[in-house]
Parts: C-alpha cells; structure tokens; sequence
C-alpha cells in the first residue's frame, strides 16, 4: 500500500451521531447534532464532548451544566440531519423531535433514540482566547436505553442492529453495525 500525505482533516474519521439535548430558556427542548465526543476513565466511564463554535446548545450546557447525549439511531437520523443543518438560534426545534425527560437529570431524551445519556459536566477546558471551542468532561449520571437491548438472550450483534446506529465518515451517513467482526481477543492469535 502505497502512503501519501494529507492534509488534516476528517475524511476518514468515523465518528458516532449524537444528538445533544438542553432546554431553552422558555422551557422546551433543544437539540444540536454533534460527532466531536469519546469516553474516558478516570474512576469511571465519563463522556468527552467538543463544541468548537456558537450554538444555542453550547449556551445552554454553559447555562445548565447539564445536557443528554442520544445516539442517532436510522429512524432518527432525518431529524437529527434537521437539527445539525438549521441553528438554533434561527429555528425553533423543540417541536420536530417527540420527547420525554431524564430519569436523573433535567435534560430532554427524545423517544426515538435507542440509548441516551444524562451527562453533567464536571470540567470545561477552554480551547481558544475567544471561548468558542470548550471540551466538557462529564459524569454519566444516568443511561436510558430501549429496554429491547437489554436481552440478553439475543444476540448483541442481533441488538446492535436493531438500535441501528449511524455514524459519520466524510461528511457521509453510515449505518453501524451491519456485521460484526468478532468480540475482543478474537483476533488476538490470529495475527502472526
């Protein structure tokens, strides 16, 4: 395989969909499609998320201290594409997405998603002098999932499918998934 040097970018970045929920001043709720998010440990599972410009969504987490992180699920994904592509300040989104409300927190969970969850931030780091890009580390305080992943006699890959999650790679929707490849340590004597 030949290699050739690009310049930085996210073309091959695969990315999960999230759609982050806070509620707007005026009580309703508001989302903002975001794939700028990863896990860490650090005496538990916490959630990592980048917001790296102005968005109604950034206001409130700033405001609130608090916001959901829901998968987008393929039923999800044209509201969620909605949400991602009109800004918040601009559109009133509360009323394309049906939604309940947290289990824990204060935070809006739309129904059609298949695992979200209730995240409040512990730490802000500042990227930039403007304060425009932030990274939010998190607490998971609470996971909402369709209770049909928590079969445990079928199939995670059978689940997995079900939930049908979407990720983004080159400005592109994927469908997650579709086949797996094989659990942890699978390939581990395989590989000589």
């Amino acid at each position: 395989m030949k290699k050739i040097s690009f310049p930085p970018g996210n073309a091959f970045c695969p990315a999960c969909l999230y759609l982050y929920g806070t509620y707007r001043e005026d009580g309703q709720p508001n989302y903002g499609l975001f794939t700028w998010a990863a896990y860490a440990w650090d005496e538990g599972l916490r959630f990592v998320a980048c917001i790296g410009e102005d968005k109604l969504t950034r206001d409130r987490i700033r405001a609130q201290g608090v916001f959901s992180a829901s998968v987008v699920s393929e039923a999800l994904l044209p509201a969620a594409d909605f949400c991602g592509n009109h800004a918040g300040y601009a559109v009133d989104k509360s009323r394309r997405i049906p939604s309940g409300r947290g289990a824990v927190l204060p935070v809006p969970v739309p129904e059609e998603s298949p695992w979200t969850l209730e995240l409040q931030v512990e730490k802000t780091l500042r990227l930039d002098e403007a304060g425009k890009s932030e990274i939010y580390l998190c607490a998971i305080r609470s996971v909402l999932g369709d209770a049909a992943l928590a079969e445990e006699g079928r199939p995670f890959a059978e689940r997995v499918r079900a939930a049908g999650p979407v990720v983004s790679i080159g400005q592109t929707y994927f469908a997650a998934g579709e086949r797996p490849l094989g659990a942890w340590g699978d390939w581990k004597d395989k590989w000589e």
